[in-house]
């Protein structure tokens, strides 16, 4: 029988924990309307979740199956299913192959991730964030 207490405290949490209701967290951690939560920044969107989507809205458009595509790509449809949904890092070897099978190149995929993550950021902008040329403002640059 061990004497010793259990080791709660070298676990350590990968996400934060919210603060236990009616402590008001951390002092000095900003704070919500009363009695509702704190403001969350809004969330950068992943790689693989911008990839994942332009896949998946293709397939659709193409009204082809999971299936389909997967056998066309030679990729298991699992895992083209979790690379849809953005659960997966696919390699670009996987990422052209599904391109591919879908008609597009993999520089096709990859620019209109890459379109999808410009509009997010300029949504990000509009709301109030930061300006592109903010930190810019006072230099002069010459062409």
């Amino acid at each position: 029988m061990s004497t010793h207490a259990p080791n709660e405290s070298r676990v350590i949490p990968l996400r934060p924990q919210a603060p236990a209701p009616g402590s008001g967290g951390p002092a000095g951690a900003p704070r919500g309307p009363v009695g509702g939560p704190p403001p969350r920044a809004p969330r950068e969107p992943l790689w693989r979740d911008l990839v994942g989507d332009v896949l998946r809205r293709e397939r659709l458009a193409q009204e082809r199956t999971l299936k389909d595509v997967s056998e066309a790509a030679r990729i298991s449809m699992p895992y083209l299913s979790e690379v849809e949904r953005g659960r997966k890092e696919a390699s670009s070897e996987v990422l052209a192959a599904a391109a591919q099978a879908l008609g597009l190149g993999l520089a096709d995929l990859l620019l209109r991730a890459g379109d999808e993550l410009a509009l997010h950021t300029r949504s990000r902008m509009v709301r109030g964030r930061t300006s592109p040329t903010a930190q810019y403002d006072g230099l002069c640059l010459a062409a």
